[in-house]
């Protein structure tokens, strides 16, 4: 869970905040907004997980009662100057934004809606398109860095949209975040997520052939990694994963299902922008293999295991 020293960084604790989704990653990222002093209420599918939210993080800033949860996404932002929020997929974030009881029909005029979803970039769009036809803002910023990065408040998010509005955001979001970058136009934050997805998918492949290369040659991998890791081939996946992946682990976190689902999106635009992405489409088939296992939730590393 988050670390019980909120970070530093310049915004006003009194930006009355809503978080929609209290996932492996919202959970946590809503309670570092808590830590930093931030007025919350908050929207889960299964009430449990908000009732559990309150109880943890109420009074967590040294302000007893100040965060609350809400039966619907519109009541839940109600009056709140930003909204964070983070879900599974595309017809989640409509479920969760659009109708009588989304957070469009609930946001005060000039509100900010910021989207942690890993999701289409045509759903951003859409939404950012309707939002500004309401007098609301949306920012697509899907993150980079896992259960640990919102965990420990060091995720990457990349951004999407109007300049003013990531502005507007950006202070209050650096409380769970290592980074957070505009990197072009609505949608935008979504396609950089997919360019993400794509070097991981090659570089956990590549990594996965190299250990069971090393193991049927009788070579200790575990020397090995901490050899090359010194040299070219090291990367986040070599350092965090290799010698869990030696070890035949894999419960660190994303799983391979939500893998999938990412390279799914990643495919589609492919085929919109007409990219050619060979090895991204043999690792998502890969992926499948490994579901076929049983592996839907093991974590992304477990690629190995369709070749021992």
């Amino acid at each position: 869970m988050p670390s019980t020293n909120p970070k530093t960084y310049e915004a006003s604790a009194s930006t009355k905040v809503a978080f929609i989704g209290l996932g492996v990653m919202g959970y946590p990222m809503a309670g570092h907004l808590a830590l930093a002093g931030h007025q919350i209420t908050v929207y889960n599918r299964s009430a449990s997980k908000s009732i559990a939210w309150c109880a943890e993080f109420t009074g967590a800033s040294g302000q007893d009662g100040m965060n609350a949860s809400a039966e619907t996404p519109r009541l839940a932002v109600h009056d709140a100057d930003i909204v964070f929020c983070c879900v599974g997929n595309d017809e989640d974030l409509r479920s969760v934004t659009i109708g009588p009881d989304g957070a469009f029909a609930g946001m005060k005029s000039g509100a900010i809606f910021v989207d942690h979803t890993t999701a289409s970039a045509s759903v951003a769009r859409e939404l950012h398109a309707l939002a500004s036809h309401q007098g609301l803002h949306f920012v697509d910023a899907p993150v980079s860095g896992g259960q640990a990065g919102a965990q420990n408040g060091m995720l990457t998010v990349m951004c999407g949209g109007d300049a003013a509005a990531f502005e507007g955001a950006k202070p209050v979001a650096m409380a769970f975040s290592r980074a957070f970058t505009l990197l072009g136009d609505s949608g935008a934050g979504q396609l950089a997520k997919m360019v993400n997805q794509i070097c991981i998918a090659g570089l956990l492949q590549g990594l996965s052939e190299a250990i069971a290369f090393g193991q049927h040659a009788g070579l200790d991998m575990n020397q090995v990694l901490d050899v090359i890791g010194k040299g070219a081939a090291q990367s986040w996946q070599l350092d965090n994963r290799g010698k869990t992946m030696v070890a035949d682990k894999f419960d660190f976190g994303f799983a391979v299902d939500w893998m999938r689902k990412d390279l799914g999106l990643v495919l589609d635009e492919a085929k919109r922008n007409g990219s050619r992405l060979p090895v991204t489409a043999l690792v998502d088939q890969f992926y499948a293999d490994v579901q076929h296992l049983g592996g839907n939730r093991w974590d992304t590393s477990s690629l190995i295991k369709r070749l021992k």
